[in-house]
């Protein structure tokens, strides 16, 4: 299978799940799971707008049904970044994922966001290429409006 492999997720797998104007990311652990950040203030569910990460500077891991994270979002496993960094063990990624699950962690959109999250789950590297883009260019003005990895 290829980084941007469209096939069901396996254990460790990075989902991309795509909400319009941005991706939303989350670290699948089996049985039709993922475990993701999410704004504490949507502990009923997925959230539509998530600003409440953005605002309150802090972020609530929750394990969910991919179906329940995606909504009627397309989404796919994207581990884009397997050619640069070795990926840690499956069982090791859902270890450390799912020992996060309930745990409150600080949230910022440039520095620790959802993409940053899973991305140190599965390479023990913290990084965010959505931020990346977006800082490198002209759009880097609209960053703060943009609720980049929200649920």
């Amino acid at each position: 299978p290829t980084a941007m492999d469209r096939t069901r997720p396996k254990r460790g797998d990075l989902i991309e799940i795509f909400r319009g104007t941005f991706e939303h990311w989350a670290i699948y652990v089996g049985k039709g799971y993922v475990v993701h950040l999410t704004s504490p203030s949507e502990a009923a569910g997925p959230s539509v707008s998530g600003l409440g990460s953005v605002l309150g500077n802090r972020a609530i891991v929750k394990k969910e049904l991919l179906s329940v994270v995606a909504g009627g979002n397309k989404y796919r496993v994207n581990n884009k970044n397997d050619n640069k960094y070795e990926p840690q063990p499956p069982d090791k990624i859902v270890q450390q994922a799912e020992e996060m699950v309930g745990k409150y962690i600080r949230y910022s959109l440039t520095e620790n966001n959802c993409e940053h999250f899973v991305n140190k789950l599965r390479y023990g590297v913290s990084r965010s290429d959505q931020v990346r883009e977006t800082t490198g260019s002209a759009r880097s003005v609209t960053l703060s409006l943009v609720p980049t990895c929200l649920p």
